[in-house]
């Protein structure tokens, strides 16, 4: 026979016993203090004391009308999950779920019983692919966010227990970590120099993708969101752009679809050098759709919209004289040439950054710029005024000589 677990265990002056425990359940800390079984009855032996209160822990971690948790395998949670649970996400979301699942997490966890993990072991996991198999912290993320959902998901699916789950995903001692960031991983705000931007300015005056380049310039847009901008959304008599759709390839398919998230849903306010280009840019359409309508009516694509109605190329922003659509590829040419002939890692993402940080270094209250970006969280935000420019350097050395 085993030996009894005695903790808490202890005998009253009058020869009875009792038990105490503290235990934490479905996030809160229950103590208990007792000297009789679930029926009432005196505890007599230090043995009914222990088995009185391993049941008392028991019924609260699986209380009246909970059943316990069916042991189930990673595989099993998944393909639940991808059956009936992910109907409200984002097509690229689940594009990269399938994938990873697919090509690593399948094989090593898929067969494996949830009740058998430890953190340490995951955590073993991240820190392989990071620092031995060489993939980046960010897609190292990913995988730990797919950790984060499969634990989440037993639970929602009563597979596993409350305790057990924020073991793995809320309490801050035990639950999965990203390992540590190398030290010459980059993982700051990239951001163009006056000089760099007076380049790229040069550079895309009067190319096909210079009305792209503007957006991401002055309106920090994401590369999706500018060339799945429409018309329809732009304001010229208030200098206003409203963003409600991004551009994605479906299956091959090109598509209007929902932003990146909620808070990407926004209305942007242009400058007075964007507010001009857009204007000159639409009286040239203007004349366009005259002087080449059989060219556009023949080039043209027919795109599904977010609404699920079929539009023409001619009604986006980015489309040429000749009714040519234009898609994020568009710019593939230009970065290799920027790279190239002007010296410049050119990125679309890196216009949003100098954006960002040009409007945080001219004190912009926190909340226009979190609308601006459409960041759903102002943490988010807050790292572009943390940012380090050439320009911000020179407002701190001006404000160092004030002193």
């Amino acid at each position: 026979m085993g030996k009894v677990d005695t903790t808490g265990i202890y005998q009253k002056p009058d020869g009875y016993w009792a038990y105490r425990f503290a235990v934490v359940v479905d996030g809160k800390k229950i103590c208990r203090k007792k000297c009789t079984d679930k029926d009432g009855r005196k505890l007599k032996t230090k043995s009914d004391a222990a088995a009185a209160r391993d049941a008392a822990i028991r019924a609260l971690r699986v209380p009246p009308g909970r059943q316990t948790p069916t042991r189930c395998t990673v595989k099993t949670i998944f393909e639940e999950f991808r059956s009936k649970g992910r109907k409200d996400r984002a097509y690229q979301t689940i594009k990269k779920q399938d994938s990873m699942w697919k090509n690593h997490l399948y094989t090593k966890f898929g067969d494996r019983y949830l009740d058998t993990f430890t953190s340490g072991e995951i955590m073993d996991y991240l820190t392989e692919l990071y620092y031995v198999d060489g993939y980046s912290y960010r897609y190292v993320e990913s995988f730990l966010k797919m950790f984060y959902l499969i634990f989440g998901q037993a639970y929602s699916r009563g597979y596993l227990d409350r305790e057990t789950c924020d073991r793995f995903c809320t309490n801050k001692d035990t639950k999965i970590k990203m390992p540590k960031l190398k030290r010459d991983d980059d993982m700051d705000i990239v951001i163009f120099t006056q000089e760099e931007l007076a380049k790229l300015d040069k550079y895309f005056k009067g190319t096909n993708t210079e009305t792209a380049y503007m957006l991401g310039r002055y309106c920090g847009l994401r590369v999706n969101e500018c060339f799945g901008l429409k018309w329809s959304n732009v304001d010229l008599e208030n200098g206003t752009i409203t963003i409600d759709r991004q551009m994605q390839y479906q299956d091959g398919l090109i598509k209007l679809l929902s932003p990146k998230t909620r808070n990407s849903k926004r209305v942007i306010h242009m400058n007075d050098v964007l507010l001009e280009h857009m204007k000159e840019r639409y009286a040239h359409r203007q004349e366009e759709e005259k002087e080449y309508a059989d060219l556009r009516y023949q080039n043209r694509r027919w795109i599904t919209d977010v609404t699920g109605e079929l539009i023409p190329s001619t009604e986006m922003v980015n489309c040429l004289y000749n009714g040519r659509l234009q898609t994020p590829h568009s710019l593939k040419y230009a970065t290799r040439e920027i790279k190239d002939m002007l010296r410049i890692d050119f990125k679309y993402h890196y216009l949003r950054h100098t954006y960002g940080t040009m409007l945080a270094e001219m004190n912009t209250p926190t909340h226009l710029l979190c609308n601006q970006m459409g960041h759903g969280n102002i943490h988010v935000t807050q790292r572009y005024y943390l940012a380090i420019s050439q320009g911000g350097i020179d407002i701190l050395r001006n404000k160092l000589n004030q002193l």
